[in-house]
């Protein structure tokens, strides 16, 4: 790979992790009641995991270029316990050291599975319905994240601010005209040309982004524990448990739809998936030490290697160790920070196409019989309609199953998973 090219492709790779890596610490920092000067903290130590983790991954774990990022299902975890939190008179405070608690049980457990090669027992559980399940049900859930980002509301008017929004679209639209239409470099660079002019015209049209307040120290290290030391309950213990076969859904997606996307690629799903899982251990258990939310492998890589053909391992290992090196410098944190979020979202959201075409094209890679089509559609269902039911539904439930019931991509993938392995059936439609 030439000179040029090698840096054009560490810089969109770069681009790619922070873009994933910006819009969630906001979020979390919102539903917590956070600072600013917490958000801004919360992200550096974000952006410092994702790095991190993103590097061991792709170096010793499932050695793929797999972006590690923000998990979108955590999120709903937090949320949840948020909500149970102030219900159980737990202080905000109190509810992020649960869990930071949450996030070091599921990293030891990942790790033990992973170094002791567990995973392979349960390898036979992740067949591609249940692996093109989760995908379709984090698009869908993923899909909501992104296009509420696109769409800014006027802090006077409360009306959405159609300004920003259209800008939104054209990125999206730019992004997804130069990845099919685009010849050479700038189809390759679809989506950081898409990013770069994007930005650009927030910036003319005084959209742009504000820094968020920083340290005022040149060079600021994660700090360790930052919400408190973790509080271990039985709750946390319990959803941490179940959860953790989630994330392994999570790795094993990743993984199998970055073999389907990189060409020539040796599937070696066992090994991978053993580095993959004891890698994810120690990034969650990291997670909880630096008090953020945990990163994992985003299946949504796939879909933007598929559309910018960014295989090598190289320039995204160097787009690893700079998210690293940057986070440490506050200001710098506060200015990538100050990417407007619509400008991410729209780009990311062109991501999830592909990511929808791998999840089709696993749900309908075995033959659609009848036992198929209504193990999809029951599981499809159920995994998405807790997307759109008020939380206040569940209130009256034991704790777990509070936990169980507003999380679609827990509920519709263990359908999926259960119904795959007890139906064994096969017959014509």
């Amino acid at each position: 790979m030439k000179m040029e090219n090698r840096s054009l492709s560490t810089v969109q790779w770069f681009i790619f992790l922070l873009a994933n890596s910006i819009a969630l610490p906001i979020v979390i920092g919102s539903v917590f009641l956070l600072s600013e000067a917490e958000i801004s903290t919360l992200m550096q130590r974000t952006f410092f995991l994702a790095g991190l983790s993103s590097f061991i991954q792709a170096r010793w774990g499932h050695r793929l270029p797999i972006a590690d990022g923000p998990a979108g299902s955590w999120v709903s975890i937090f949320v949840i316990f948020a909500s149970m939190g102030v219900q159980q008179g737990n202080t905000m405070k109190e509810t992020l050291q649960i869990l930071e608690a949450g996030l070091m049980i599921s990293g030891m457990l990942l790790f033990l599975l992973g170094v002791t090669k567990w995973v392979r027992h349960v390898l036979f559980l992740f067949s591609p319905i249940v692996t093109g399940t989760f995908l379709f049900i984090l698009a869908i859930q993923l899909s909501d994240v992104f296009i509420r980002g696109m769409i800014q509301h006027n802090s006077l008017t409360g009306k959405i601010d159609g300004v920003s929004f259209f800008l939104s679209f054209l990125v999206f639209f730019v992004i997804i005209l130069l990845s099919f239409k685009g010849k050479g470099w700038m189809k390759t660079y679809a989506i950081l040309l898409g990013i770069l002019i994007g930005w650009g015209f927030f910036i003319i049209f005084g959209k742009g982004g504000q820094p968020i307040e920083s340290s005022m120290n040149i060079i600021a290290f994660p700090e360790v524990f930052a919400w408190g030391l973790p509080i271990f309950n039985s709750g946390i213990i319990l959803t941490a448990i179940l959860f953790t076969f989630l994330l392994l859904s999570n790795t094993f997606a990743a993984v199998s739809a970055m073999n389907e996307s990189v060409p020539n690629e040796n599937k070696q799903m066992e090994k991978r998936m053993n580095g993959g899982v004891w890698a994810g251990g120690i990034s969650h258990f990291l997670a909880g030490t630096f008090s953020t939310i945990a990163v994992v492998p985003l299946p949504v890589t796939a879909g933007f290697v598929r559309l910018t053909k960014q295989y090598q391992l190289g320039p995204f290992l160097s787009a690893c160790g700079f998210l690293i090196v940057f986070s440490l410098f506050p200001s710098i944190v506060s200015l990538l920070a100050s990417l407007p979020l619509p400008v991410a979202s729209a780009a990311l959201l062109t991501t999830l196409i592909e990511m929808l075409r791998i999840a089709i094209r696993s749900l309908t890679t075995q033959p659609l019989l009848k036992r198929n089509k209504i193990i999809i559609g029951f599981s499809l269902s159920f995994g998405i309609a807790p997307l759109f039911l008020p939380k206040e539904i569940f209130s009256g439930l034991p704790y777990i199953l509070q936990n169980i019931g507003q999380n679609g991509l827990l509920v519709g993938t263990f359908l999926a998973m259960v119904m795959d392995r007890l139906w064994k059936e096969k017959q014509s439609f």
